[in-house]
């Protein structure tokens, strides 16, 4: 009789600290959840991209989302806060990332986040080939949008209706990091002919063993005519 009323007196109390323990987890909400990320690194195209979000405070464990906006295609945000993927479009991207913790109730902290994406080696056309007599001319403009410098190679290829090709320009030369506009010209006397002009620009970064291409194509071919 005795021991059925302490094993009675013993669930009752365990009830109760179970019962209390569950209620400070209800009630529990920690330091106040702080997101600790405020900004995001600069990502570049078809570069694997990753980041850690971080915040302070709430109970554990933290779930991370995106609850507006939206990173570049390619990048997603996983539970845990890591942020990672190949952006496959360059721009400025802004989203809000909502941190929620295991409370009962549970706390959320949002914080609103830019990603922005470049290009590391970017080509474009300075002045656009033309024609002038015999000679087929134009120019590019190289920028290179990291913080590395580039061991950079830029060929221009003329490639006329048989197939031969004729460089009519070449350049080998250090592209600082953070260079936003370097000019190069080109241009060659040509025969008589059909061409179309190829432009391949290719840096090297031997430090990180890293590759990056860009190349121009005009859409239109170039005549040539014999001169006098």
């Amino acid at each position: 009789m005795h021991r059925n009323r302490r094993i009675r007196l013993l669930a009752v109390g365990l009830m109760v600290a179970l019962a209390a323990a569950f209620g400070q987890q209800g009630a529990a909400t920690g330091e106040p959840l702080v997101v600790r990320t405020t900004s995001l690194p600069k990502g570049y195209l078809r570069q694997h991209y990753q980041v850690h979000l971080e915040a302070r405070g709430g109970i554990s464990p933290l779930q991370w989302e995106i609850t507006q906006g939206a990173p570049p295609l390619g990048i997603v945000l996983a539970r845990d806060g890591v942020l990672s993927g190949i952006p496959e479009e360059t721009g400025e991207f802004k989203f809000t990332a909502t941190v929620t913790d295991s409370g009962r109730p549970a706390v959320q902290c949002t914080q609103q986040l830019a990603m922005t994406v470049a290009a590391p080696l970017l080509a474009q056309w300075g002045r656009y080939p033309m024609v002038t007599g015999r000679r087929l001319e134009g120019s590019i403009i190289l920028s290179n949008q990291t913080e590395q410098d580039f061991d950079l190679t830029v060929i221009m290829m003329a490639v006329n209706e048989t197939g031969r090709a004729t460089a009519i320009g070449y350049q080998r030369l250090t592209l600082k990091k953070d260079t936003t506009s370097l000019e190069i010209p080109f241009g060659e006397n040509l025969p008589q002919g059909s061409y179309e002009l190829n432009v391949d620009a290719v840096a090297e970064v031997a430090a990180t063993d890293s590759i990056y291409r860009a190349r121009l194509v005009p859409k239109e071919k170039f005549q040539l005519q014999e001169g006098p």
